[in-house]
């Protein structure tokens, strides 16, 4: 059943035949999102399809939905993109009825034999959220409408929320917290249910990211101050406004018109000297990024400046080191200003979980750095695979695949799984199963490693198609994929340019 709504105001129009290709830092890829466990229509559960992965499909200006084997469970009938919450379960929410020129629409949910599900429900979405680097559903939570009134199911179809709150939405940047609105005030709420801060404010913002327990909140007065869980009360509501800057028990704060740094007390400890501060450095009592007249430096808790403001850009990336830039470049220094790096990169990142720097060059290659700022790879950056703990790099037109302490691992100690290898001999590619024998011929100018779905990217000629996972040719190399950053298959269904939206087309 249909509901009316409204789309976001910076939500781009879906139903286009080309979209714009993302610009994503080294080829980090939009991975499949998880959650939804089992999902109640009326009286009965939805059934699942337990044995396949679902995606959106792109044919001939309409969305549909395909299987992990390429078959279509959805023909493209659609003029809006089909969202799927979850691959893994049978859970398909339909746009329809779309009117651009008030901007409302209706949506309905599907499972995989095109029935309509949920249909006591006006309306039902998923909950978006995103970060930096990569977009996510919250898990195991569907917001439904009825009466114009808003709440929360989880995929057992169980309430979450009652159906009477004005607004629901994900707290940006913020994993698994719901920002509530209720009788015109804002409140949070935990994708469980459980009501973590009553609607009481006119205003609610998180401090910090990914697992907030502090934010920032504004009165009726119009002050804002900072609550915990249980609305204790970390400052009190006396501020003309709150950033989301903190560190070693310091915030920041607006007075005057002013930032200014100020403890846990409300003692001020910075006043002056700076136009912004941008960033409280990790060691306990070292003090401040700040900026001025467009420039970045470093100044102590004393508010004596101990590096200039001389960077065009200044970020710590790990506790005693900056990641700096000047002249277009970036380098790292020490919080002392020692040199590390001269500025050289187009960007810098430190990957925290690994202890490595990644620093891009302008031909799409990376250099990968240790802790101690030594050169152990050079490569393009496919995947940095933090779970499993690997880093993926293209090298002289071969995959290559490295442990975070930089050991060359075959990729059939990193995918035990697959059925097929790449290799290349005399400039052209084939694949070879897990004993070296040659499965596929070498005859291609290009190949993708197969993916967990068992298919893989060939290239010939200039075109693309694609091999299933005992070598046989499902789509023979017809694709122009230039403009793709990232070559995938499913079947005869190839990933679409932008992956910010993540469907597959024929096109």
């Amino acid at each position: 059943m249909g509901s009316k709504g409204r789309r976001f105001d910076n939500e781009p129009k879906l139903n286009m035949k080309k979209v714009i290709a993302v610009i994503v830092a080294i080829a980090i890829i939009i991975m499949f999102i998880y959650f939804l466990k089992n999902l109640f229509s009326e009286n009965k559960p939805n059934e699942i399809i337990k044995s396949s992965s679902y995606f959106t499909s792109y044919e001939d200006g309409k969305w549909g939905v395909i299987d992990n084997n390429g078959e279509s469970v959805i023909n493209p009938s659609y003029e809006e993109m089909i969202v799927i919450p979850d691959s893994k379960i049978d859970i398909f929410l339909c746009t329809y009825d779309v009117d651009y020129q008030t901007g409302e629409y209706k949506t309905k949910a599907l499972n995989a034999k095109n029935e309509e599900i949920l249909t006591q429900y006006e309306g039902i979405e998923a909950l978006p959220n995103k970060d930096n680097n990569h977009l996510w559903y919250e898990q195991d939570i569907l917001k439904v409408e009825k009466d114009g009134k808003y709440g929360a199911i989880n995929y057992d179809g169980k309430e979450i929320l009652p159906i009477e709150y004005e607004e629901i939405s994900s707290l940006e940047g913020v994993e698994g917290t719901l920002r509530i609105k209720k009788n015109g005030k804002y409140g949070i709420a935990s994708i469980e249910g459980k009501i973590l801060i009553q609607t009481n404010y006119a205003d609610i913002q998180p401090l910090g990211e990914k697992h907030s327990t502090n934010y920032i909140v504004k009165d009726e007065s119009g002050k804002y101050g900072i609550i915990g869980y249980s609305e204790t009360t970390v400052l009190p509501f006396e501020y003309e406004e709150i950033t989301n800057i903190y560190g070693n028990n310091m915030y920041v704060i607006t007075k005057g018109g002013k930032q200014v740094l100020i403890d846990k007390d409300g003692n001020e400890i910075l006043t002056e000297g700076f136009d912004k501060i941008k960033q409280i450095l990790k060691t306990e009592g070292e003090g401040v990024i700040f900026e001025k007249g467009g420039k970045f430096g470093i100044m102590n808790l004393n508010g004596e400046v101990t590096q200039e403001a001389k960077y065009e850009d200044l970020s710590e990336a790990k506790t005693g080191f900056l990641i700096y830039k000047q002249n277009g470049k970036y380098g790292i220094i020490t919080s002392k200003g020692e040199q590390k790096i001269a500025e050289q990169y187009t960007n810098i990142i430190y990957q925290e979980t690994a202890d490595i720097y990644i620093a891009e060059k302008e031909n799409y290659e990376a250099d990968i750095l240790d802790n101690n700022f030594q050169v152990k790879l050079t490569g393009m950056l496919i995947e940095c695979n933090t779970e499993e703990g690997y880093l993926q790099l293209l090298q002289n037109g071969e995959n290559k695949y490295y442990t975070f302490k930089f050991e060359e691992k075959e990729e059939n100690q990193i995918f035990p799984n697959r059925t097929l290898f790449i290799k290349k001999q005399n400039g052209k590619y084939g694949f070879v199963d897990k004993e070296g024998k040659v499965v596929v011929d070498y005859q291609y100018d290009d190949a993708t490693p197969q993916n967990e779905y068992g298919f893989a990217g060939i290239k010939k000629d200039g075109s693309w198609g694609s091999i299933d996972k005992d070598g046989k040719v499902v789509q023979e190399p017809i694709y122009d994929l230039e403009d793709n950053l990232l070559v995938e298959f499913i079947g005869r269904w190839h990933l679409g340019e932008d992956l910010y939206m993540n469907y597959y087309n024929k096109e």
